[in-house]
């Protein structure tokens, strides 16, 4: 009818709404970004000799007197940064793995990749004496052969996503079995300082944890941003995936290692910090509105998450200080019984 304004295309609308999700990704990610800034320099502020929050500032852009710059970027950056650093890797994993397998449970600290981790890093410290770097590397080791284990196991002319995590959960369930006779079998003093480990600290980190974290990061996080495309693909189906082109078990694959590595070297740098990369991702999905990875506001979200627990963890209870992971676990334990509670009222919990 003429004089009536014509309708969009199908195109035009979905332009248009490509165009509004991303435009609230980053107005949510710009909004997250300024609230971890904000709890970073709080934190760089809060200590035996509290400094105002506007010097902490200007310390960290070059101004403040040397008294200051002293405790806040000799003393107190290190352990904030590492936080950082671990939360963004943990986010980011925890996407990777969710949206690989298509299920909230799949990540990284319940099927049982950092279990391996633990187990590899606690056997380099009691059985074999090692510490500082070295543990690192092993916790790294025990990641890779858990998961690589984890992949064949759950192989059967390719890999669902149930499959891997009934596997992954079965193999943290040994590995934490390892981790425990190890413990029994240490030395007082060594067990507890294992311990320390396995709970998840960021007491002691200096800038070798932050240079460490970071060198892996560069390399990491564009790879993840090149895989996100795949990533996409495979969240439709891996026959809807084989039709559009993609090698699907290829990039499950490296996804995977992606995933692993960040989850990896987040828990060498800190020791298994529980449940971050459980909850990021899902907060991520309901900021964003979006059925994707949301790989960005994911690594803010777990970036903030670690960053308040830490927080909390030094200074909740004067001056009895708590390692992180402590705190983590209290926020995530609670999600994980009503996510489990949710799905099986759904009919969908298996």
């Amino acid at each position: 009818m003429a004089g009536l304004v014509a309708e969009h295309s199908p195109a035009q609308l979905i332009a248009r709404a490509r165009t509004v999700r991303q435009a609230r990704n980053v107005a949510v990610a710009a909004v997250l970004a300024v609230i971890v800034f904000a709890v970073f320099c709080v934190s760089l502020s809060l200590g035996d000799f509290k400094i105002p929050v506007l010097d902490v500032v200007k310390t960290l852009f070059g101004g403040g007197d040397k008294a200051t710059e002293f405790i806040v970027n000799r003393l107190r950056l290190p352990r904030a940064l590492t936080g950082i650093l671990v939360g963004v890797a943990l986010g980011m994993s925890g996407a990777i793995f969710q949206s690989v397998a298509r299920n909230p449970l799949a990540s990284p600290d319940i099927i049982g990749v950092t279990y391996g981790a633990s187990a590899f890093a606690v056997l380099a410290i009691i059985t074999l004496g090692l510490t500082g770097t070295a543990v690192s590397a092993m916790a790294i080791a025990g990641a890779l052969l858990t998961a690589f284990t984890m992949y064949l196991l759950a192989w059967r002319r390719g890999v669902s996503s149930y499959r891997l995590i009934l596997v992954g959960i079965g193999i943290g369930a040994i590995a934490t079995s390892l981790t425990s006779y190890l413990l029994t079998k240490a030395r007082v003093e060594v067990a507890q300082q294992a311990l320390i480990w396995l709970t998840g600290s960021l007491n002691g980190r200096d800038w070798t944890h932050v240079r460490s974290m970071a060198v892996m990061l560069v390399v990491l996080i564009p790879v993840s941003v090149l895989l996100v495309h795949r990533l996409r693909v495979l969240q439709l189906g891996d026959e809807t995936a084989y039709g559009l082109g993609l090698r699907v078990e290829s990039s499950r694959l490296g996804l995977i290692v992606v995933g692993v590595l960040l989850a990896a070297v987040a828990t060498a740098a800190a020791g298994p910090i529980g449940f971050v990369a459980f909850v990021a991702p899902p907060i991520a999905r309901r900021l964003t509105r979006s059925p994707g990875p949301a790989m960005v506001v994911s690594a803010l979200i777990g970036a903030l998450v670690v960053a308040l627990s830490d927080l909390v963890a030094q200074h909740a209870l004067g001056d009895t200080q708590l390692p992180v992971g402590v705190v983590t676990g209290v926020i995530g334990a609670p999600y994980l019984m009503f996510l489990l509670a949710r799905t099986n009222r759904v009919g969908s919990g298996g």
